[in-house]
C-alpha cells in the first residue's frame, strides 16, 4: 500500500515536471504574419487583450488574490506580449 502510494504521488510529480513548448509571442506572430501600420496595431491590441484574459483565468486557477495576482498577471502577459 505504501509503495503504491509512492508511486502515485511520483507519477504526480513527474507530470508537472514535463517542459511545455510556450506559446509564440504576440511580437513573433506580427514578425510571422509580416504586420505593420493599422494591422499591427490593431493586432497587438488584440493579442494583448487575449492575453490578459488567459493571464487572469490562469492567476484564477491558481487561486490567488490581491498583489499576487496582479503581479502574476502583469508578467504573464508581458511574456505573451514579448515586450
Amino acid at each position: 500500500m505504501k509503495a503504491t502510494l509512492i508511486a502515485l504521488i511520483l507519477c504526480a510529480l513527474a507530470g508537472n515536471t514535463v517542459a511545455q513548448t510556450p506559446a509564440p509571442t504576440c511580437k513573433a506572430q506580427a514578425t510571422d504574419k509580416k504586420l505593420s501600420g493599422a494591422a499591427l496595431t490593431s493586432f497587438m491590441k488584440k493579442c494583448e487583450t487575449d492575453a490578459g484574459a488567459a493571464c487572469d483565468s490562469a492567476a484564477t486557477e491558481k487561486k490567488l488574490a490581491g498583489a499576487a495576482k496582479a503581479s502574476f498577471a502583469k508578467k504573464c502577459v508581458t511574456d505573451a506580449v514579448g515586450n
